[in-house]
């Protein structure tokens, strides 16, 4: 719920005083929310406290990557050539799997070397360990420019005064459309990663470390395939790329839990490895079809709102609503329909999806300049 509070404050901030300042305060605010959680006192000290606290330093969090999202996803794609934005607007989005490479390498790290200790004192340590990645970001970050769009837009007076009311005002089809067409890769990608660690373990008896050791190797491939279908969506399309990793995504809904069912290591790691490749068929040309949408002076507040909105409608409930269906009927069937349901909602927004952005790509394929769309742009 936090993100895209988050997406509508800092992208006002980004749209109006630049990309990167906006950027080194998320950072700043995440760095601070996550260390904190490592130095939270338990129940047994502060009581009702602890949980308290502790939701409001999630919440800070959430505010913080609602607004990180639209700045690193722009600094890149803004940088780039106007031909390999696909590609380079998916450079940021490597956040996840490296991410999930990282803590999930951390988690099992801690847990073999605490042992019984980790749910005492060993789970803080990756917490206070992220301060190193909040360094590495701050510097470089103080050591990048503005961005060449924004600044246009500076050197043209055309920054607006309420960045967020003039883009739901002018925008907010291409905002409703860039939550719902993420329908199709969000939900299934915590299932993906989150509910599948209980699923496999409660309902199926498999190993938690198996689990987790799969997922890092298909973490791992999505190094490759994240920039890779990125790429491939600036020579067939944004719109062909994404709707191809729709139907895939749909069509797997069944194979996967049957897949998994079947417990058996090697069919389990195919399982795990195929989702998220499905997954980064839409997350790589994601950032690009999201943001070509909006005009540049306006486009951190719509892209980041658009896109942290499915958040809400998506991500956050999914491993719920997939708790919920498995406790319900036992069977992994309606959640394998949920999927499918996301799919055809993500289809449909797809189509609705305003084609700004695919007319901006295709004039850059041929050499033309590329003009921006939006009110007040330059």
């Amino acid at each position: 719920m936090a993100r895209p509070i988050g997406a509508a404050l800092f992208g006002h901030y980004g749209d109006r005083i630049g990309r990167n300042a906006t950027l080194i305060t998320t950072r700043v605010i995440m760095g601070v929310g996550t260390a904190l959680i490592g130095v939270l006192p338990g129940y047994a000290s502060i009581g009702i406290a602890a949980p308290i606290l502790l939701t409001v330093l999630r919440l800070l969090q959430g505010i913080a990557v609602g607004g990180e999202w639209g700045g690193s996803v722009l600094l890149s794609m803004e940088w780039g050539s106007d031909r390999r934005r696909g590609l380079m607007a998916s450079w940021p989005q490597l956040g996840v799997p490296i991410g999930l490479l990282l803590s999930t390498a951390m988690v099992q790290l801690m847990s073999v070397t605490t042992g019984p200790d980790f749910l005492t004192w060993g789970w803080r340590v990756p917490f206070l360990a992220s301060l190193v990645l909040v360094g590495v970001g701050l510097y470089v970050r103080l050591r990048v420019l503005e961005s060449p769009a924004f600044t246009a837009v500076k050197e043209s007076q055309s920054v607006l005064r309420v960045h967020v009311l003039e883009a739901f005002r002018h925008q907010w089809r291409e905002i409703l459309t860039s939550a719902f067409v993420r329908m199709s890769e969000q939900a299934p990608f915590y299932l993906f990663v989150t509910f599948v660690l209980s699923y496999g373990t409660r309902q199926l008896g498999l190993s938690r470390t198996n689990l987790l050791t799969d997922t890092l190797i298909a973490a791992a491939i999505g190094l490759v395939s994240v920039p890779l279908f990125g790429h491939l969506s600036d020579l067939i399309g944004r719109r062909v790329m994404y709707g191809i990793g729709i139907v895939c995504t749909a069509l797997y809904a069944f194979p996967y839990f049957g897949l998994l069912n079947t417990r058996q290591a090697g069919l389990v790691l195919l399982a795990i490895i195929l989702s998220l490749l499905f997954h980064d068929m839409q997350y790589g040309p994601q950032a690009a079809l999201i943001a070509e949408s909006f005009g540049p002076n306006i486009r951190y507040s719509g892209a980041g709102i658009g896109y942290q909105l499915a958040s809400v409608v998506a991500g956050g409930p999914a491993p719920l609503i997939a708790a919920a269906i498995l406790e319900r009927t036992g069977s992994s069937t309606g959640i394998s329909l949920y999927i499918v349901g996301c799919c055809v909602v993500s289809f449909v927004a797809l189509l609705f999806m305003p084609r700004r952005g695919e007319a901006y790509q295709a004039l850059s394929v041929v050499g033309r300049p590329a003009r921006a769309t939006g009110p007040a742009v330059a």
